[in-house]
């Protein structure tokens, strides 16, 4: 899918910051990307901008103060994008920055990301809200195109009534294959946090990370710290049913499935699969967990090798 960013100039720290957590989708070709610092010097700027946005599939508005304060991004490239919205031309999705009055503009009657409109600047971690937006779009483009503008597919952790706002919950019987869907996709969650985290990381003084795909259900990670003469943290994590649980993980690098120092296990109540902590963990084995949650163990249990907190 072709992807029109439209942006206030303010916002290009943003920007950048989204260009980056979209890397994956740009190497599987699932996503092409347009924004005007393409526009070669001397190009009729108006002209090239609503040819792009003509010929595109998604139109991601960087939403915020700036955003709705400047006449071309919101009065040019917005009410074109809501044109072809109207048309079934193009799918609209609001990329919240920072508290704004987005919800009293057109775009408060579109579903925006991250997760319920809270704006990327309010997340504690910037990476875990960016990751939240390439998780939707990935959503998106595995679903095609909905200019509507509703849940595409049943997100993890999410009941399995599709209804949006109904107030009915229906029961649903998992079969394996359900189980294998939820397990992969719970995967690709904590694998996509844990590549944005080491790149993160590598921007970091006294610091050195590096992420390696093992398999299509597989990864590790390693961690340096300079400031700590050298000492080095490994993680590696599966994703099957093996000793540590259906998501399991090891403090080495390139470590058997058959070995695990934690895991999760999937389960399922009469209306959602969920995760639960391994029987090697140290909380509670009866709490829920969500992707991001294991995601966020998992990184914890490796910057804790290498004498690293996150703050």
């Amino acid at each position: 899918m072709k992807a029109f960013i439209s942006y206030s100039h303010k916002d290009a720290a943003h920007l950048n910051r989204l260009h980056t957590h979209l890397a994956t989708l740009r190497r599987e070709g699932s996503i092409t990307e347009w924004y005007d610092r393409v526009i070669l010097t001397g190009g009729k700027m108006d002209l090239e901008i609503m040819g792009q946005l003509e010929g595109s599939d998604l139109f991601l508005a960087l939403v915020s103060p700036d955003f709705l304060n400047s006449n071309y991004c919101y009065e040019k490239e917005m009410e074109k994008a809501l044109q072809l919205h109207e048309t079934g031309a193009i799918r609209i999705v609001p990329v919240i920055l920072e508290p704004c009055d987005w919800q009293s503009t057109p775009l408060g009657k579109l579903k925006a990301v991250p997760k319920d409109g809270k704006p990327v600047a309010e997340w504690q971690n910037e990476n875990t809200a960016f990751l939240d937006v390439v998780t939707e779009l990935r959503r998106i483009v595995a679903a095609g195109k909905s200019v509507n503008n509703e849940p595409l597919a049943t997100p993890i952790s999410t009941a399995t009534d599709k209804s949006a706002g109904s107030r009915y919950k229906v029961k649903k019987h998992f079969d394996e294959i359900d189980r294998q869907d939820f397990r992969q996709r719970t995967y690709k969650e904590i694998r996509d946090y844990m590549a944005a985290s080491i790149e993160e990381m590598n921007g970091t003084e006294d610091i050195k990370a590096r992420f390696s795909d093992i398999t299509s259900s597989s990864f590790t990670c390693s961690v340096l710290n300079r400031a700590l003469q050298h000492r080095t943290g490994y993680i590696t994590v599966h994703a099957g049913r093996n000793i540590g649980g259906d998501i399991s993980y090891s403090y080495s690098e390139h470590a058997s499935a058959n070995t695990a120092n934690g895991g999760f296990r999937i389960e399922a109540d009469d209306y959602e699969l969920f995760l639960k902590g391994g029987s090697m963990m140290q909380s509670n084995d009866n709490e829920r967990v969500t992707a991001q949650q294991a995601a966020k163990i998992i990184c914890g249990a490796l910057l804790e090798q290498a004498g690293i907190s996150y703050v």
